[in-house]
Order: C-alpha cells, then structure tokens, then sequence
C-alpha cells in the first residue's frame, strides 16, 4: 500500500526536537526562509521529527529582537515587510554573543552582506557562533572564500557543523553532492557559470541590446544591485571560485590568487556576432590542479555550441566537475530566486537534524 507521508529519517517519531534559530541579517533571503519554515513545517515534523523556532533575529538598519520561548514569526515577518522596526536596541549595543546567549540559540543563521576584501563581518558572526558551541549556516560566499579551513576546524573543535551550502549556485545541491554522494572521488578541476547576472547580460545583448539597457533590464528583475560592479568585473564569481576550490579540492586557494576579468569590456556587437557564429561568449570560472596546487581564473570565452556551458542562457547556472572516476559530472540550476537561496540554508538546517548528536563535519 502506497504511504503518503514522508519517512522518518534518523529519529524515533515520539522523539520531536526544536532547534532555536537565531538569524543575523533578515532581508529578502531570511524572510524567505521563515516563509519556507512555516511552509513545510508539518513535512519537518513528520519527516524529520524537527521543529525550528525562531528566537533571535539581529539587523543593523531595524534593531533585534530575542526571546529564549520563541519570537512571533508573523509578527516580525510583518513588521520587516513594512521596513518597520524589529526591536529597540541596537545590534551594535547588544552584542552578538550575549544574544546568542540570552536567546538560547542553538544554530546561527547568518545571511549579511559580505565584504568581498575580506569576507566580513559574516565570518567574525560564525566565529562567535561556532566558539559559543553553536552551529553555523550561511548563505554568505565570503566566509567560505577567505576563512573556511579556520571556521572548519573551529566547527570540528566544537563538534558543530558550519555549513553553507546556499553560498554557490544558491540552493542547488553543489557542496553536499560532494560530502554525501562522490565518496573517495578526487576532483581534479572544475569548469562553470557561476554568476546568474553576467549570464543574464550576456543573453540581453546577444538579443540586441546595449550594455547600459541589459544592466538595467537586469535590475528591474531583481537580479542586479544598483552598483551592479561586483557581478560585471567578476568579483563575485571569484569568491565562489576560491570557496568551490577551498571545498571540493581541498585547497586554501586566495580569491587574490584567482585570475579575474569581467565583461565590462564586451561590445555588445562582438557578443551578438559570437552568438551569430555559434561560439557565444560566457563568463567561464575555472580550476585545474596545477604541480604547485590549483590555478583559478574567471574570464570571458567563447564556446563552441556543443560546451555545455555555452547552452546556459538567461539567470541559468551550472558547474562541470572533473573528478578522478568520474571524467564528468554536470549539475546545473535555472531561475535564481530568494526561495531558492532559503531552501539551500533549508537543507542545511536539515543536514543538522540528521546528523543527530555527533556533529562533527566531514569538512
């Protein structure tokens, strides 16, 4: 007889544990994740014999707000929506730790902006988590990029988990298709479109038109920032690069070590005449295990239609891997969004539930 409910993984289902959440940061991604929460809260329940609560939430522009028994999720989702204030105190007056502590938090949901020089303040928010005996989450690239083997060996002292699997290709399963699924496989490069707004520019002007018209065409979807440099000169792309590299390949790659050059120098007319040829140009990110370690580099290329990178249009994605079994392995995600962002910290949140009492990473 078919079973409609969803197999319990890894726990008895008389034995429902709640996981305090405390999130640092609550812009589009962290009301994202409370929606995502709330939505699948009865799949968690019966699935997974979890439950999560929100009692802490820290913004620098809206104040925080903690309670140990759990904050009203409707009622701060309303008031972030509104752009109202969540809380009185300030961020800077209460302290991180002392919030973490006074809300007994027991995983930090970190989704800040990151610096791109240095990968902060995220990962000085998961420094503190990780040393308070708190797991980790983030959505944030740059702590991956440029602390990862500290913040991992913190998480193993600890015996946390620091994960973050929505800091590339938003939520597509990239770093756990490694952890869980390619035991004892050694990757050996990797190819990939990384960043979703350069692709998006890209197809615009292969579609005609000019660069300031695709940035803006880009901005009025959501995809790019009002300075959209960071996405157009490739730094975002090269954080990912190094924090694929310090991951999956085992090397403290620097994101200043990693060959950069945007699009900003494209004509759109030699784009269109690419794309005419059937050799279209795209922001290729690379990595190859060199006799010295590994060498990275993000620049424009032209492709040959048969690359599979080369049929990746529009907001698209995708990562080709080069493993030492497996010569390649292509995993790929459309149509980026903050729901898709969320359920990558979702995952997460659930990689937590299932590991059960040891924690300990195999990071």
């Amino acid at each position: 007889m078919y079973n409609s409910q969803p197999t319990l993984i890894g726990r008895s289902r008389f034995s429902m544990k709640t996981y305090n959440l405390f999130f640092i940061g609550f812009g589009t991604i962290g009301r994202a994740l409370a929606h995502l929460l709330q939505e699948k809260q009865s799949i968690l329940q019966a699935g997974y014999a979890a439950s999560f609560q929100l009692t802490g939430v820290a913004t620098r522009r809206h104040g925080c707000a903690w309670n140990p028994a759990g904050l009203d999720m409707d009622g701060i989702l309303r008031m972030a929506d509104a752009d109202g204030r969540i809380g009185k105190r300030s961020y800077e007056e209460a302290g991180l730790e002392t919030l973490l502590k006074d809300s007994q938090a027991d995983i930090l949901v970190e989704i800040t902006p990151t610096d791109r020089e240095n990968g902060e303040p995220a990962a000085s928010h998961i420094r503190t988590a990780l040393r308070g005996g708190r797991h980790a989450v983030t959505a944030n690239k740059g702590p991956v990029a440029y602390a990862y083997r500290e913040l991992r060996d913190l998480a193993r002292q600890a015996d946390r988990r620091f994960l973050f699997e929505a800091a590339v290709m938003d939520g597509t399963p990239v770093f756990s298709l490694q952890r869980e699924t390619l035991p004892a496989a050694g990757i050996i490069g990797f190819r990939a479109i990384l960043n979703s707004t350069t692709n998006y520019l890209l197809t615009r002007m292969e579609k005609g038109m000019d660069f300031e018209e695709a940035v803006a065409a880009a901005q009025a979807v959501g995809i790019a920032e009002t300075d959209p440099l960071a996405d157009v000169e490739g730094w975002d792309a090269v954080l990912k690069v190094a924090a694929l590299v310090n991951v999956m390949m085992d090397f403290p790659l620097a994101p200043a070590a990693i060959t950069r050059q945007g699009i900003g120098m494209l004509d759109p007319a030699a784009v269109r005449r690419a794309r005419a040829e059937d050799r279209p140009f795209k922001l290729v990110c690379r990595a190859v295990r060199t006799p010295n370690g590994v060498a990275g580099s993000v620049r424009p290329e032209q492709l040959s239609t048969d690359d599979p990178l080369a049929s990746v249009s529009g907001t698209g994605t995708m990562l080709c891997i080069e493993t030492d079994s497996l010569p390649g392995l292509i995993i790929g995600g459309t149509a980026p969004s903050p729901k898709t962002t969320a359920y990558g910290l979702l995952a997460d949140l659930l990689a937590i539930v299932r590991a059960g009492p040891s924690q300990r990473s195999p990071f």
